[in-house]
Formats: C-alpha cells, sequence, structure tokens
C-alpha cells in the first residue's frame, strides 16, 4: 500500500507546484482552453444514470452458496502425526452462483464446493433472493479450471440468465457484479473491465478479465454481467494486500467456461492437451540475449521425457514461437494454445532453435491431472509438503510414521533413478518416529519390508499390516536415501 500512498502525494505536491506557477507566471486563466470546455459530455448508450433497472432483472437468477463440511484435524501429539488419532471440525464456506437454466442448473467456481486439504463437503445449500433454499446436487466439477455446476430441484421454472459474448468485452466497458460478500447475499457492485486476457502466472486458464467492480470473498462464482444483461465472466480472485476489494478482480471469461459447463452437464469427460515442457516467458533480457523480439514465444527449460514434446523433437533451450499457426505471447501463452487443442491432433510447432527458425511437427498429447503434475514437480530436498499431494492415509502415519507416494518415472527420474524403478518414495516423516531416528526422511525410496517387494503405497501398507498380524514390533525396511547408496534398517512400529 506504501507504493500508492507515495503516488498519491507525489501527484498532490505536482498539482500544488503546478498552481503555483501559473499564478507567478502571470498567464491569463482563459489563455488555454481545457479539453472538456467544449460543451456539456454526454455519457455514450452503455454508461446508465442508474444500475436499479438492470439489477432488478438480474437479481432473481443470481443464489448464495453455502457447504456444510466435515473437516480432519490434527489430534494430540506431534505437529505432523496425531497420536491419538484424527479428530474433525464442522466448517462451512459461502461463495455465489447463478442458474443457467429454467430447471435449476447452477454455475459456480469449483473451490466454492470444495473442502479444502482434508475435508469432505456432506452439503450443498443453494439460497435463493427471496430466501427460500434448496439442497443441491454436484452435478459435475473441473478443478483446473475452477467451475462446477450444481442442480437444485425446484418444482418449478426458475429465472435464469444467458452467458455473452466475453470476446467483445473491451477494457472500459461498464459491468456490474452481484453476489454473497462475506455473507450479505444480493450485494450489488459495479466498474469497468480494467483488462480483458490478463495473464496472473501462465496456467493453461489463467487468462481473464480483470475489474476494478468490488469482488470480496463470497463473491466467488458469482456472475459478470454487461450493460446488456449477459454473463461475461465468473468472478474468481482479487489481489489484495489486505484481504479485501483494492479494486483489483478477476473473472473467468464466458468463452472459456462456457464449453466446460455444458461438458460438465452432459457428464462428458473434460480433455486438453499437452506437450510436456517446462517453460518460462521470453523476458526482455531473454529477447536481448537471443536477439528476438521481446513478449513473443517462451523458452523451454525442460522436455519431460516420452511426453509429446520430447516426441516431437523439442528440446531444452528451443522458444516455440507459434502452435498451429497460433503466436505465443503473453495473452496467449503456451500453455493456453495447447490446453485447449484436442489430444491426439497433429499440430505444427514454430521454433526458434540456435538462431534459426524451423518448424516441428507434434501429436498433442493428454493433459495430467493437478495430482500427476504435482508429482512431476516434486522436489525432494524442499521440506514440506506443499508441492505434493500424499497417496497414503492415517496408517501409515499412525504405525510407521511416514506419509508416501508411489514412485512413478516422473519421481525416479527427479531421484536420479531408473524410470523402471518400483518402490515408495517418502514424503513426509514425523520427526519424532523412530523412522526418523532411522534416516527414513523426504526422498528416500522404500523397495521392501521384510524382504517383500513394495511397488505401491497399498503394497506397503499391506505389508506393515502383515507384519503386525504376526506380531512383530519392527519392520525390517529396505531402502535408498536419496542419492546415497541403497541400505537396510530396522525400524519400530507404533
Amino acid at each position: 500500500m506504501k507504493p500508492v500512498r507515495y503516488s498519491y502525494s507525489i501527484t498532490s505536491a505536482l498539482l500544488a507546484g503546478g498552481a503555483a506557477l501559473t499564478l507567478m507566471t502571470g498567464y491569463p486563466a482563459g489563455a488555454q482552453e481545457a479539453q472538456n470546455a467544449q460543451g456539456q459530455i454526454t455519457p455514450v448508450a452503455g454508461a446508465p444514470a442508474s444500475f436499479a433497472d438492470l439489477t432488478e432483472q438480474l437479481q432473481p437468477a443470481v443464489v448464495n452458496i453455502f457447504t456444510r463440511q466435515r473437516i480432519e484435524v490434527q489430534g494430540m501429539g506431534t505437529p505432523f502425526f496425531g497420536q491419538q488419532g484424527p479428530a474433525t471440525r464442522e466448517g462451512q464456506s459461502l461463495g455465489s452462483g447463478f442458474i443457467i437454466s429454467a430447471d435449476g442448473y447452477v454455475v459456480t467456481n469449483n473451490h466454492v464446493v470444495t473442502a479444502d486439504g482434508r475435508g469432505t463437503v456432506e452439503s450443498i445449500t443453494v439460497r435463493m433472493p427471496d430466501g427460500t433454499e434448496y439442497e443441491a446436487e454436484l452435478v459435475g466439477a473441473d478443478a483446473q479450471s475452477d467451475l462446477a455446476v450444481l442442480k437444485i430441484d425446484a418444482g418449478k421454472s426458475l429465472p435464469f440468465v444467458r452467458f455473452g459474448d466475453s470476446d467483445s468485452v473491451r477494457a472500459g466497458d461498464w459491468v456490474i457484479a452481484i453476489g454473497n460478500p462475506f455473507g450479505l447475499g444480493g450485494t450489488v457492485t459495479s466498474g469497468i473491465v480494467s483488462a480483458v486476457l490478463r495473464n496472473t502466472g501462465g496456467g493453461a486458464y489463467d487468462r481473464f478479465l480483470q475489474t476494478d467492480a468490488s469482488i470480496n470473498r463470497g463473491n466467488s462464482g458469482g456472475p459478470l454481467f454487461d450493460m446488456h444483461g449477459n454473463v461475461v465472466g465468473i468472478n474468481n480472485a482479487i489481489i489484495s494486500p489486505t484481504g479485501g476489494s483494492v479494486g483489483i478482480g478477476f473473472a473467468i471469461p464466458a468463452g472459456t467456461a462456457q464449453p466446460i459447463v455444458q461438458k460438465l452437464i452432459a457428464g462428458e469427460e473434460i480433455l486438453r492437451g499437452y506437450l510436456g515442457v517446462r517453460i518460462q516467458p521470453v523476458t526482455e533480457d531473454f529477447a536481448d540475449a537471443l536477439g528476438i523480439e521481446k513478449d513473443r514465444g517462451e523458452f523451454i527449460q525442460m522436455v519431460q521425457p516420452g511426453e509429446a514434446a520430447d516426441k516431437a523433437g523439442l528440446k531444452a533451450g528451443d522458444v516455440v514461437l507459434s502452435v498451429n499457426g497460433e503466436a505465443v505471447t503473453p495473452d496467449q501463452t503456451l500453455s493456453f494454445l495447447v490446453a485447449n487443442i484436442e489430444p491426439g491432433t497433429r499440430i505444427p510447432l514454430e521454433i526458434l532453435r540456435d538462431g534459426d527458425r524451423r518448424t516441428l511437427q507434434a501429436t498433442v498429447g493428454r493433459r495430467p491431472t493437478d495430482e500427476q503434475l504435482a508429482q512431476q514437480n516434486f522436489n525432494p530436498e524442499e521440506d514440506g509438503e506443499q508441492d505434493m499431494p500424499q497417496e497414503s492415509g492415517e496408517f501409515l502415519a499412525n504405525t510407521l510414521g511416514v506419509r508416501a507416494m508411489t514412485l512413478t518415472p516422473q519421481f525416479a527420474s527427479q531421484l536420479g533413478l531408473p524410470t523402471d524403478t518400483k518402490g515408495v518414495v517418502v514424503a513426509q516423516v514425523d520427526p519424532s518416529s523412530d523412522a526418523a531416528r532411522k534416516q527414513v526422511r523426504r526422498g528416500t525410496v522404500i523397495y521392501s519390508v521384510n524382504g517383500r517387494s513394495v511397488g505401491s503405497v497399498e503394497d506397503l501398507e499391506e505389508a506393515v499390516r502383515d507384519a503386525q498380524g504376526r506380531g512383530r514390533e519392527a519392520v525390517l525396511l529396505r531402502m535408498r536415501d536419496r542419492s546415497g547408496p541403497t541400505f537396510s534398517q530396522a525400524v519400530r512400529l507404533r
């Protein structure tokens, strides 16, 4: 916030200085005519004196969404593993949504109707503007685009709204947002579109409409309307140092959302294209070093073995300039372009390699799930669990003191092992466990238990259960500690 306040102070100082200079130089007040002094400026069509009529027409189709969740919390014991077993507590979340059909289909954000971490959603309630509540069924959800569709049965026709053409939206257009911020249902805010195709991180669906209409917690999933009453965006996120609206809000464009919503309603699987590369934007420094135009193309940092890019001959150090004839730019990233191509499609990739332009032919692969992508990014040298979903449940945590994942070819490659290596990789270790005292740590690969090979988390759990059934108080683990040698160690069970 400080840079903004400083800017205001500087601006005020400059304005005051300018006024003083005018008085001192003695210029007559009417010597120059202001640009806005030609006559009365009237608002153009689309800038109404009031939003009341539009709000009255649209508000009946905008709903509030509440979920009841059962959240697993740690019991008494260590910070990571509750030795007295997990406990649960009840939680709630709130958000917004809008009805898109008379028979009760409701669109919202996926994060509104899913629980974080180790929670589960027990019920979803949709509240109408008149206060009537309906239990909602989750028809389908898509985490990558953060979209979800619900269904309510009201026993009657419901008011609904339609998607509009977000491609025709321009920066400066008026928009209004209706939603449920902080539980204050039916709240209307207005503003303009601050930017279109705003990219905030380079993901496959990271292209938003930016608006200064106030969007706060609870507005998620609500509609962003144009002045014709069409849904041009679905309010999704904000940038804020305070947690509240500072005029930088983002909405998923209707053009991105509508096809996904239709597939969710139809029960169709949502397939996305994938090349299998790690990329970096071409910054000014990159452009100068490579002798190319900045903000054009993306630099390939790494190519996943066996994926579409590898098969097409793409290499680390290449710059991808276009995909299937579409230029790669900050507004139209490589991830976005490829994700929106059906897997199995053969496409040309225009690249720059060693100063020469060339074209490669690639057959687009299928984009992995978020969990699989997280596995590919696993770094055994980093402590923590934020980059790796744990496959194992409470059993291994309570008996062996670890959480683990099945060793995949991606994990094996990152650990310096052959990609066909079988085993289980440790993701987290309870520091008070005997496993921690016996040199088991994040990135350790477990090959066998009591001489019994383990190729998955299920194998490991079964082997530990077998040892318990035999009355064993410890198990003999054959394992490898990151880049070290393979060794055996007896680890006591809890």
